[in-house]
Parts: structure tokens; C-alpha cells; sequence
């Protein structure tokens, strides 16, 4: 079990929990309404890293998948935080628990890639501003998931 935030949530490597990746998706359509996407990000949640948030009861309120590209960098391939907790620390407990972790691993930087700034969304903007405040900086913004869809990729010195 990982160290307690400020906020008294405690992220942790985890099993695989798609069911509960598939419901909390559910939670937040505004950045999760594409059910092609949704069912890629719940195939990933089978057989990726998984770190989760439960709340008191055991119930997944968070959950990261992490992939490990090569020793030195590794990924935060998707985030998302049932919209009950929203702005309560679970984001960042999940965060802060992988950065100890891929630091720990010899890992020197770790990326999480994000919709652009280019498609104004507020949304998407929030999300920038919470992986700013985790100390991702803005790399690059490209064309990977196609034209009208930026992909801003940020990284975070962790070593």
C-alpha cells in the first residue's frame, strides 16, 4: 500500500479491474463518450499495469493504467476518477504513487499524452492544468490520433 495524501486517499498497485474502469468511465461522458475508444481503454485494463483508489467501502473511486516503454521512460496511459470525487486528491494520489514507483524502477521520465490545446475543449483543459500542477510540461503537440483530434504529449523528469 502506497503513503496517504494530504487528502487521505492512498493509491496502490492493483489487479486488473475493467469492470470497474468500464463504470467509472460511465461517470465522466464528457471526456469518455466515444464507446470505440472506451472499449480499447477497457481491453487495456485487462492486461495493463493497474493502479487504483478505493474508497472506504473497497469500491475503485480511481484507476491509472501504466505502460513501461523502455528502463528509463514509462507512461501514463489513462487516467479517469469516478465525477463523485472530482477535485478530491484521487488524481493525485495516483499520480504521485506511479512517479515513486517509476522513480524507484530507475525510471528517469515518465509521459502522459492528452488532448491538445489547439481543440479548444474545457474539459481537456482541466485535465492539462492537473497534469501541469503534477509537473508534466507541454512537449509536443502532433497529429497521432489524427487531424482533428491533437495529441499533446507532456513529460515529467522523475529521475
Amino acid at each position: 500500500m502506497e503513503p496517504m495524501t494530504e487528502a487521505g486517499w492512498r493509491a496502490q498497485r492493483d489487479d486488473a479491474v475493467p469492470e470497474d474502469v468500464e463504470r467509472l468511465l460511465a461517470t465522466v461522458p464528457e471526456w469518455f463518450g466515444r464507446p470505440e475508444s472506451n472499449a480499447e481503454y477497457i481491453d487495456d485494463a485487462r492486461r495493463m499495469e493497474t493502479w487504483t483508489v478505493r474508497d472506504d467501502s473497497g469500491r475503485v473511486v480511481g484507476a491509472t493504467l501504466v505502460t513501461h516503454h523502455f528502463p528509463q521512460t514509462s507512461e501514463i496511459h489513462f487516467t479517469v476518477v469516478d465525477r463523485c470525487v472530482h477535485g478530491g486528491g484521487v488524481g493525485t494520489a495516483m499520480i504521485e504513487a506511479i512517479t515513486e514507483d517509476v522513480r524507484a524502477r530507475g525510471t528517469k521520465l515518465l509521459e502522459v499524452k492528452t488532448l491538445g490545446p489547439s481543440r479548444d475543449h474545457p474539459n481537456y483543459a482541466r485535465t492539462r492544468h492537473f497534469y501541469e500542477k503534477m509537473g508534466f510540461l507541454p512537449l509536443e503537440e502532433t497529429d497521432l490520433w489524427g487531424a482533428d483530434t491533437p495529441c499533446l504529449i507532456m513529460v515529467k523528469s522523475v529521475g
